[in-house]
C-alpha cells in the first residue's frame, strides 16, 4: 500500500478541497463532459511534479506497476472505473491552458483569504514579466522576415525581446501579479505569451481578475499608462510606477521620492525575488522543456498553480510558506 504520507497522492487529493471558477453561463455546444476539470488538474500536479510534459508521457507512468501509480490512476478515473481514453487526454490537455489564468485567480483569492494576508499586511501586490528561454535554436529577424526555418530545434511560436539584464532573449513571457510587503509571495494572476508581448499591453488581462480588497498595484515604469491607471481606479486601487516623467531625471528630488522609493524597493523584493524562486523551484533557469505556445502555457501555469498548492500543503502542515518548497516537491 502507499503510506499515507505519499507527498504526491496529498498533493492532487487536495485539488478536491479547492474553488473552482464559476462556469460559464452558457454551455458551449457538444457532448456534455464526462471527465470533470478537477480530474484534469490532478494529472497536471502529477506531471509537473514527474516532470512529464505530454499526454502520452503521463500515461506512460500512470501504466507503472506501483502502489502509487496505481493510486493516482484511481484518482484519474470516475467513481465506475472508467479512465479515459487517450485521444480524450489528449484534446482536454490541448484546452487546459486557456483555464489555467482563471483558475490560478480563484485560487489565489482562496489562498490570500485563508492565510489572511492582507488582513496581517498591506494590501498590495506586484505587477511584472519574466523572460523564459525558448527550447531549441533561435529564429533570427531575418530569416523569420523571410519564412525560413533553418533548424528543426526552433520553436516559431516564441519571439524576441531584449531584457534591461539578460539582453536580447528568445523565448517567452510569464506575467505575474504576486502579494507584497506579505511573508509569502503569492501569486495571483498569471499569462504566459511570447516574448515580444509588451508588459502593458498584458496588464489589462492581470488587473481585471486580481481579488477584491487591493489597495496598491506596483509596476515597474513599462506600466506606466493611462489606461491601466483608469482600471485601476475603477477597483479602487491605486498603480503606482517607477516612471517619474521626462522632465524629472536621476537623480530624483520631487516631493514624492521617498515614499516612490520605498514602494518600489517593496515591488522590487516581492517580485523579482517570486521570479528566482519560481525558476530555481522548476528548473527554468535555462530554457523551458517544451516546445510550442500550448505546451509552454501548460507547463509554465501549471508550474504557478502547482506552486499555490505547495504553500496550501504548508500551511496544513504548518510548514515555512516561503523556504523549502523545491525540496518538498522534489520530495514528492
Amino acid at each position: 500500500m502507499v503510506p499515507q504520507d505519499s507527498l504526491l497522492v496529498i498533493l492532487v487529493g487536495l485539488i478536491d478541497l479547492i474553488p473552482m471558477p464559476p462556469e460559464p453561463a452558457r454551455r458551449k455546444r457538444g457532448h456534455p463532459k464526462i471527465y470533470s476539470d478537477r480530474l484534469f488538474l490532478k494529472a497536471l500536479v502529477i506531471m509537473i511534479v514527474q516532470q512529464v510534459h505530454t499526454p502520452s508521457g503521463l500515461l506512460a507512468i500512470l501504466a507503472q506497476p506501483t502502489a502509487e501509480m496505481q493510486v493516482l490512476r484511481q484518482e484519474l478515473s470516475l467513481p465506475d472505473g472508467r479512465f479515459a481514453c487517450r485521444r480524450t487526454w489528449e484534446r482536454r490537455l490541448a484546452a487546459i491552458p486557456g483555464t489555467l489564468p482563471a483558475q490560478i485567480a480563484c485560487l489565489g483569492c482562496f489562498l490570500l483569504e485563508l492565510l489572511n494576508l492582507w488582513g496581517k499586511n498591506a494590501c498590495a501586490a506586484a505587477i511584472d514579466s519574466t523572460v523564459l528561454i525558448a527550447r531549441g535554436g533561435v529564429w533570427h529577424k531575418k530569416d523569420r522576415e523571410k519564412g525560413e526555418v533553418p533548424h528543426t530545434s526552433i520553436d516559431t511560436d516564441a519571439h524576441w525581446t531584449k531584457s534591461g539584464w539578460h539582453g536580447w532573449v528568445y523565448g517567452w513571457k510569464l506575467h505575474l501579479v504576486v502579494t507584497a510587503a506579505c511573508n509569502v509571495w503569492l501569486p495571483l494572476a498569471a499569462e504566459v505569451t511570447p516574448a515580444n508581448v509588451a508588459d502593458n499591453e498584458k496588464a489589462p488581462t492581470l488587473i481585471e481578475i486580481l481579488p477584491p480588497g487591493l489597495h496598491f498595484l506596483l509596476g515597474d515604469q513599462h506600466y506606466h499608462d493611462e489606461a491601466l491607471v483608469r482600471q485601476c481606479d475603477r477597483r479602487g486601487c491605486i498603480l503606482v510606477t517607477s516612471f517619474t516623467g521626462k522632465n524629472n531625471p536621476y537623480p530624483h528630488h520631487d516631493d514624492g521620492v521617498k515614499v516612490r522609493q520605498i514602494l518600489h524597493k517593496t515591488r522590487s523584493i516581492a517580485i523579482e525575488n517570486f521570479n528566482e524562486h519560481f525558476k530555481a523551484i522548476f528548473d527554468v533557469h535555462g530554457a523551458v522543456p517544451t516546445k510550442g505556445l500550448l505546451p509552454t502555457q501548460r507547463f509554465v501555469l501549471s508550474a504557478v498553480f502547482v506552486y499555490q498548492l505547495a504553500i496550501l500543503y504548508s500551511f496544513l502542515q504548518d510548514l515555512d510558506l516561503r523556504i523549502g518548497l523545491k525540496a518538498l516537491l522534489k520530495a514528492a
